[in-house]
């Protein structure tokens, strides 16, 4: 027997924008489409606070500011508005167009998500599409649960992305911030997640 997906709406960005000021959950916006964010676990909020004070330590006197999740970003060229775990931000934030708000930037220099379980595969994939499609990103920043890893994808000058990967005892560097992220720092007081 045939199945038939039920009709929904397609919703306008501003409509989600009104939605998403009005919600005590984070939401997702791509194709028309709202989408809950799932909340973290302990851990996961404990990596973000580590790699928060490293960075905000590293640029306090530099042009660039480091943004949490409070912060949306949007993907001009593809319409995603996300909240991504952390943001930095070189010189003025550059607003998203219809955004009264004035809460969704659009030209990050670098973008971190820390990974868990149920979100490990978009991340790594669509999410990871979405963001490098931003003109101003420079670096992404994968921060695994479940290795004691730091992994950061590079636009290199000729346009291609390359991947780095540090481990523990090394340093991962963020070259377009002039940032540092010491794997075991990033990691500290988190145990590694049984896969």
């Amino acid at each position: 027997m045939p199945t038939t997906r039920a009709a929904h709406r397609a919703y306008m960005f501003e409509e989600y924008l009104q939605l998403a000021e009005s919600s005590n959950i984070k939401l997702e916006f791509i194709d028309g489409e709202i989408f809950a964010r799932a909340g973290g676990s302990l851990e996961h909020a404990r990596r973000i606070t580590n790699i928060a004070k490293l960075l905000g330590n590293q640029l306090e006197d530099e042009r660039c500011a480091a943004f949490t999740a409070g912060l949306r970003i949007r993907v001009l060229s593809t319409g995603l508005a996300t909240y991504p775990d952390l943001a930095v931000i070189c010189g003025p934030p550059e607003l998203a167009p219809a955004d009264t708000t004035q809460h969704t930037a659009t030209n990050p220099r670098v973008l971190v998500e820390v990974l868990s379980p149920s979100t490990e595969q978009y991340d790594r994939t669509e999410m990871l599409a979405h963001y490098q499609q931003i003109p101003s990103l420079a670096e992404v920043v994968l921060v695994p649960h479940d290795a004691r890893t730091v992994e950061v994808f590079r636009r290199e000058p000729q346009g291609y992305w390359s991947h780095h990967v540090a481990v523990a005892g090394e340093t991962a560097p963020l070259a377009s911030i002039g940032c540092d992220l010491e794997v075991d720092r990033v990691h500290a007081g988190t145990p590694i997640a049984k896969t």
